[in-house]
């Protein structure tokens, strides 16, 4: 059995997909009984993780378990788990961003480096799923509104990074080995914004905004202080220096890394308000 942390997240419900496609076995740790994972898939409630058994890797996402990451890791190992794959960022390597988020990542790949399993740590560049955060001003407004459009990242597809977890959870060669993920297009926002108005057919525009109006507007919508700071942080230093560009998926999976265009086009719907009411 394989354990997936942070199931529902954009990586983890994929990793999930491929595992099962593959004929794993595997448990997802969600707290949502109607998660829609694929049949099959082992359902474990987060209080439930003490209480399994069989478990032979673990998928750790520390965003998802927070606190909890000695704590699962633990109960993997009593469950007989021999492999840990964690989830962790490429500003551990390459620092951008307030330290205090950097120093999480570091703190959990710290603990799995001693945890006593055979362990990989993937470190992700952006998500290009995070930019599903743009759909509701490019539908109503078709533009985006941010800061530091010269800011540059190399966004990685999550479903590269699912690719590889996948490939590092059943196979025993990839035991300490610490990956770089990231796409292989160093690409601004406005060439982002760019890349789905294409998909879309229309042109959509990128406009600067401060910092500070960026940051009140995200606070009232109700997210909480940290997601801003976590991207303002990030964007104010790749500004300065454009965020790592590896060929390390291309490596691992023997084809090229998707592209954002690619993303972008196969995730049109949701910035077109397709199938909503």
């Amino acid at each position: 059995m394989i354990l997936i942390t942070g199931a529902t997240g954009v990586v983890g419900r994929e990793v999930v997909r491929l595992l099962v496609e593959g004929g794993a076995n595997v448990a997802a740790v969600t707290r949502d009984p109607h998660a829609g994972l694929p049949a099959g898939t082992r359902l474990v409630h987060p209080a439930e993780i003490a209480a399994i058994d069989g478990v032979e890797a673990v998928l750790l996402s520390p965003r998802a378990v927070g606190a909890a990451v000695s704590g699962v890791l633990a109960h993997a190992r009593e469950a007989g788990a021999r492999r840990v794959v964690v989830l962790s960022a490429v500003t551990v390597r390459y620092p951008a961003g307030q330290a205090r988020f950097r120093r999480e990542f570091q703190e959990a790949e710290d603990i799995v480096r001693a945890c006593g399993l055979d362990w990989t740590i993937l470190r992700c560049a952006d998500f290009a799923a995070n930019t599903l955060a743009w759909a509701g001003q490019i539908r109503a407004t078709g533009a985006v509104r941010g800061a530091y459009p010269q800011a540059r990242t190399s966004t990685v597809d999550e479903r590269d990074i699912a690719a590889v977890a996948a490939l590092a959870l059943t196979h025993p060669r990839h035991a300490g080995q610490t990956y770089l993920l990231t796409g292989e297009q160093s690409l601004s926002q406005p060439e982002k914004t760019a890349a789905i108005g294409v998909a879309l057919g229309r042109a959509l525009s990128f406009v600067e905004t401060a910092p500070e109006e960026v940051r009140r507007g995200m606070l009232a919508a109700g997210l909480p202080e940290e997601v801003p700071d976590r991207l303002l942080g990030s964007l104010a230093d790749y500004a300065r220096e454009a965020g790592p560009t590896t060929g390390t998926v291309r490596r691992l999976l023997g084809r090229p890394a998707r592209t954002y265009a690619a993303w972008a086009m196969d995730h049109h719907a949701a910035f077109a308000g397709e199938g909503r009411r």
